[in-house]
């Protein structure tokens, strides 16, 4: 019998790297892999529906499936898990030293469903009470102008957000037109050392890791977008795909904590992975739904409030049933 031939594309992520080889493999499934930036990932699976399987942000694809009769439907693969207080990038000029200093200040994002941008607008005001409507919200390439909204949006009443196409981010806060961004990677400005942009939080390792203990959440940025009509037609193949994703995955978590082989050009990797399995468990990347049940369910819940989500969903509806039942061996 052939195998299913799905098309699958994604950053290069060492995670993922096993299956992609075909060191690892999904029982029946025959996979072409495409190697392309995440931002193309979402942009062709976003606009076109261009692969069967694709990397897509979490944010952008709570919008997606989230919609009336959605085409999509999600792994519990993670493909980006970060967290995000190093995301606040400032300008010492505007007087902010403490995240409720951003009340009626001017802070921008690349994007609304901008992830990184979502966890940390929804940490600001569910944990810090500051209502989105306090900011004057700007949306703009983070280091080049002309970045478009993906996805269709309902803002909450009274948010309001300024597009600027013919500026970046970068430069809006070199120049202080902007008082804060909201960014996944440090801008140019920062990276170039402008004296007046500084992280809003130095200690942001320490937060996280505090943020984490408390709240037994770990963001996750990007997962696996997969094609309702495959589903529907091969529901078989969420399971397999999920397997093959796991064990490479597995692999990969084990070539770090290998300390007897340097396989990646950093010094102590495998004693900080270590540690951040006294702090995460045993396995410092879980997959799955009730492993990170905290995690989607909050995600959800930010999605919603922002006017990203057109519904607060539940994993359940996001996820194939067949990724949640239990196999003991």
């Amino acid at each position: 019998m052939s195998k299913l031939k799905l098309t699958i594309a994604t950053t290069d992520y060492d995670h993922f790297r096993d299956f992609r080889t075909g060191e690892v493999k999904a029982e029946g499934i025959d996979p072409n892999w495409l190697l392309l930036g995440h931002h193309e990932c979402f942009a062709r699976m976003t606009a076109n529906r261009e692969f069967d399987l694709s990397e897509m942000s979490f944010a952008k694809f709570s919008t997606q499936v989230t919609r009336p009769d959605s085409d999509l439907i999600g792994l519990p693969v993670i493909c980006s898990r970060l967290f995000r207080f190093s995301s606040f990038y400032v300008n010492r000029k505007a007087g902010i030293e403490k995240i409720e200093d951003l009340r009626g200040k001017t802070v921008g994002s690349p994007e609304w469903a901008h992830s990184a941008a979502v966890w940390m607008r929804g940490w600001m005001q569910n944990d810090k009470g500051i209502p989105l409507q306090d900011i004057k919200w700007v949306q703009a390439g983070a280091n080049s102008p002309g970045r478009e909204e993906k996805v269709e949006l309902n803002l909450p009443d009274g948010v309001e957000i300024t597009r600027v196409k013919d500026k970046s981010l970068s430069d809006m806060l070199a120049s202080g037109e902007l008082d804060c961004a909201i960014i996944a990677r440090p801008p140019t400005c920062f990276l170039e050392r402008h004296p007046d942009v500084v992280r809003l939080f130095p200690n942001f390792l320490e937060m996280e890791e505090e943020y984490y203990a408390e709240s037994k959440v770990w963001p996750i940025m990007h997962i696996i977008a997969m094609k309702k009509s495959v589903h529907d037609a091969h529901p078989w193949a969420a399971r397999n795909l999920f397997n093959a994703f796991q064990e490479s995955k597995r692999r990969s978590v084990e070539r770090i904590l290998d300390p007897a082989v340097s396989r990646y050009p950093v010094a102590w990797l495998p004693i900080y992975a270590r540690r951040m399995q006294g702090i995460f468990g045993k396995d410092p990347f879980p997959f799955g739904v009730e492993e990170n049940r905290a995690t989607w369910e909050k995600m959800a819940l930010y999605t919603y409030q922002q006017g990203i989500a057109h519904r607060q969903f539940t994993p359940e509806e996001i996820f194939p049933a067949s990724v949640m039942t239990k196999v003991i061996i």
